[in-house]
């Protein structure tokens, strides 16, 4: 069984059976007359002599800090995949468990031609990383982070935290801590420690800009940090942090020092978690739409992979505060 006995018994060209077969456009009858040929006879292309003919493999390469890491993760591959599935291309998961080094060893073995393109769903950039991404021989879209000059798709997590922080100095919140995660990586790291300073600093707190510490995405982290705050900045009244796991350790650490949240203080998260929603008090919180995100960085990647190479594009997604019960204090 080959494409042109597909196109005798459904009645059209061999040249619409192979239109069908890459997505291309067809009439919807021809494609529904092919449709039942391929339904009876079981055919499927070859995806070897497709990538002969075609030199296009329909598979896309997605590298990804730790696919159980966050709910963003995963709701970020769902967007690429509802793209990607779509267009009859395939995902290649690459998980790298949070190591630098695999994540170099990916792109090389990606860059060699293995798939038509990669997602990139990035945290930290070394140098290696950007001479790696400056040398891909295939098109690369970086997903939740913002390096200039290459295609990407971000969250403005600077806004995010600002207003965030302004939320809480608004209730009367005057000693204010932060919990954040490296500085190295840009996103959830630098771009939301800034917004803390330059909230803090526009109501003339500039002294709480030092009032911070650096710690994992976990909430065991959390809760140690909780404490080391409590120890080197003393008593507060609001701890913003970068993350919603971060944010539920820290509130573990201040119930069992006889704290209330959020009467004594308000903690505030980021990523709207599903534990947010259930954690006691709930957890005031910022919500990205991860999943549209994966869905723009699919799209973009497959419109230069149809239109050829671009000069390089930036998409900045919008956030939602979402307040709950832990800076709903109505005696502030």
């Amino acid at each position: 069984m080959n494409i042109a006995e597909i196109a005798r018994r459904a009645g059209v060209s061999s040249a619409a059976v192979s239109r069908y077969f890459n997505h291309g456009y067809i009439s919807e009858e021809k494609r529904e007359k092919i449709r039942l040929v391929v339904e009876e006879t079981g055919y499927r292309p070859s995806l070897q002599a497709q990538t002969l003919r075609t030199r296009k493999t329909k598979l896309i390469g997605v590298i990804l800090p730790k696919i159980d890491s966050a709910v963003a993760i995963g709701n970020m591959v769902a967007g690429i995949l509802s793209v990607l599935n779509e267009k009859g291309y395939q995902l290649l998961l690459a998980d790298t468990q949070n190591n630098p080094e695999k994540e170099l060893e990916y792109l090389s073995v990606f860059n060699e031609k293995q798939v038509d393109g990669v997602i990139f769903i990035a945290t930290v950039f070394s140098n290696a990383h950007k001479k790696a991404l400056k040398n891909m021989q295939v098109p690369a879209v970086l997903a939740g982070q913002l390096l200039p000059g290459f295609h990407c798709v971000y969250h403005d997590d600077y806004h995010a935290v600002y207003d965030m922080t302004r939320l809480v100095l608004e209730r009367g919140r005057n000693r204010l801590g932060f919990v954040s995660v490296l500085h190295q990586d840009r996103a959830a790291g630098l771009e939301r420690y800034r917004g803390f300073c330059d909230a803090v600093r526009e109501f003339g707190l500039e002294n709480l800009e030092n009032q911070y510490v650096i710690a994992d995405f976990t909430m065991e982290s959390g809760y140690e940090k909780g404490r080391e705050m409590w120890k080197k900045f003393g008593s507060l009244d609001g701890i913003l942090c970068a993350t919603d796991s971060i944010a539920i350790g820290v509130m573990q650490y201040l119930k069992e020092q006889g704290m209330k949240i959020p009467e004594d203080v308000m903690v505030t998260g980021h990523g709207d978690s599903l534990l947010s929603k259930v954690v006691t008090p709930t957890l005031t919180t910022i919500r990205y739409s991860y999943e549209e995100s994966g869905r723009f960085a699919a799209s973009m990647l497959l419109e230069i992979l149809e239109k050829g190479e671009s000069s390089a594009r930036e998409i900045k997604m919008g956030y939602e505060l979402v307040e709950k019960e832990s800076t709903n204090d109505t005696k502030a």
